[in-house]
C-alpha cells in the first residue's frame, strides 16, 4: 500500500512512533505540541492525527485522546522515516568477541547459542538463530517402513552424522517400493551434498528419465521435500526479555502464539527464504506481514553464509512491536556479517 504524506504529517507520525517506542503509552496532541519545533496548536495536531487515523497509520486504543501507531504505521516509519543509528564500539566488541569463537574447533551450535545470547542482551529482545542447514557430503540414504502409512528417511553423511525424517506413504505400499527408492537415491550420492543430489534428482524426474514406477517416484519426492529448507535447529535466547512489559493475559497468549509459530519448521523456512531473496535485513511487523503474523510482535532477521558463499541460516531478534528499530536493525546486520566473515575464514570441515 502506497501512502503519500506531507512533511507535517510525516513529522507528527515520526514523533508519535518515537514516543510509543519509549513509553508504550498512547500519545496525545499536547505531548506532540510540546516536542515540535514548529509552532502548531494541539488542535492542528489533532486534525493531522485524525487524518493519520483515516490513513490507517494511527489508532485510538480507547476513548482517550491518545493515539498509537498501527502495524502499518510502524511499517511506514521503518521503511520511510526511521534514522538508523551507528553501532557503538562496545556493541561491536561484544558481537565480534562472541563471533570470534566460531573459528575454533568447538561445537558450532554451542557457539551460535553464545552469539544469540549476546544479540539478545544488546537488543533487549529475544535473540534467535536458525542454525545452518546440513551440507555435508552424503554417504547413503535409506527409506525404512515404521508402520502403516509411514516411513523413516535416514540420511548418513561422510563424517558420520545421522539425520532422520518421517514421511507419509500410501497404506499397504510394498516394501519393494522403499527399496527401489533407496537404491535410486543412493545411485546419485557419490559423495555429493544433499543440495547437489536434490538438484540432480529433480532434474532427472522432470525430464522423465528416472527409471522408477509411480509409487517409488512419489516416495523419492516426499523424501526430498522433507529436507527442503532448513536442516538446522532454532536457537532462541532471552525469552525473559519478552516478559518484561507483559501486564495482561492477552499479552501472554500472544507470546504463546509467537513461540508456537517459531517452532514450526515451515514458518522458519519461509522467513529465511524471504531473507535470502532480499539478501539483506528483513523486518516483519506483526499481522501486516504474510510471513510473521503475530499482532504486537516484530521480527528482524538477516541471512548469513558459509565458506562457499551459500546462505545457510539466519539470525535476528524477536520482540514487541515497539522495539528500538533504529538500534536493532544495524545490530542484526552487523552480527550476520560478522558470522559470515568468520565462517568464511574457517575450513568447510569445521563449519559444515
Amino acid at each position: 500500500m502506497h501512502i503519500d504524506l506531507d512533511a507535517r504529517s510525516r513529522d507528527i507520525l515520526h514523533r508519535v512512533v518515537d514516543a510509543y517506542i519509549q513509553t508504550g503509552e498512547p500519545v496525545g496532541s499536547k505531548t506532540i505540541a510540546q516536542k515540535m519545533e514548529l509552532s502548531l496548536s494541539p488542535a492542528t495536531i489533532r486534525h493531522v492525527m485524525a487524518d493519520l487515523v483515516n490513513a490507517g497509520l494511527l489508532y485510538s486504543p480507547h476513548t482517550s485522546a491518545g493515539r498509537l501507531p498501527t502495524e502499518a504505521g510502524l511499517g511506514f516509519f521503518v521503511n520511510t522515516l526511521m534514522e538508523v543509528n551507528s553501532i557503538s564500539d562496545n556493541d561491536k566488541w561484544a558481537i565480534e568477541s562472541s563471533c570470534q569463537q566460531l573459528s575454533s574447533r568447538v561445537d558450532k551450535d554451542k557457539q551460535l547459542e553464545n552469539v544469540t545470547t549476546v544479540l539478545s542482551g544488546l537488543s533487549n529482545c529475544a535473540g534467535l538463530v536458525i542454525a545452518p542447514k546440513i551440507d555435508h557430503s552424503l554417504k547413503y540414504v535409506e527409506f525404512v517402513s515404521i508402520g502403516p502409512g509411514r516411513a523413516l528417511v535416514v540420511m548418513v553423511t561422510q563424517d558420520g552424522a545421522v539425520e532422520n525424517r518421517v514421511i507419509d506413504v500410501p497404506n499397504g505400499m510394498p516394501l519393494s517400493v522403499l527399496r527401489e527408492a533407496t537404491n535410486y537415491m543412493n545411485s546419485w550420492i557419490q559423495d555429493r551434498t544433499l543440495e547437489q543430489v536434490k538438484k540432480l534428482i529433480e532434474e532427472d524426474i522432470s525430464l522423465h528419465r528416472a527409471q522408477l514406477n509411480s509409487l517409488s517416484e512419489k516416495v523419492v519426492q516426499a523424501g526430498l521435500a522433507t529436507w527442503t529448507g532448513l536442516g538446522g535447529a532454532l536457537i532462541i535466547r532471552g525469552h525473559a526479555n519478552l516478559l518484561k512489559d507483559v501486564t495482561q493475559m492477552s499479552d501472554i497468549e500472544r507470546l504463546q502464539e509467537l513461540f508456537s509459530i517459531l517452532e514450526v519448521r515451515e514458518n522458519l523456512a519461509d522467513l529465511v527464504d524471504a531473507a535470502i531473496a532480499a539478501d539483506d535485513v528483513q523486518i516483519f511487523i506483526g499481522a501486516s506481514s504474510k510471513y510473521f503474523q503475530v499482532s504486537g510482535c516484530s521480527l528482524i532477521v538477516a541471512p548469513f553464509m558459509n565458506g562457499c558463499n551459500q546462505i545457510v541460516g539466519a539470525l535476528g531478534v524477536v520482540g514487541p512491536s515497539r522495539m528500538n528499530y533504529g538500534k536493532i536493525i544495524p545490530l542484526v546486520d552487523y552480527t550476520a556479517k560478522m558470522v559470515t566473515r568468520l565462517m568464511q575464514q574457517t575450513s568447510s570441515s569445521v563449519i559444515e
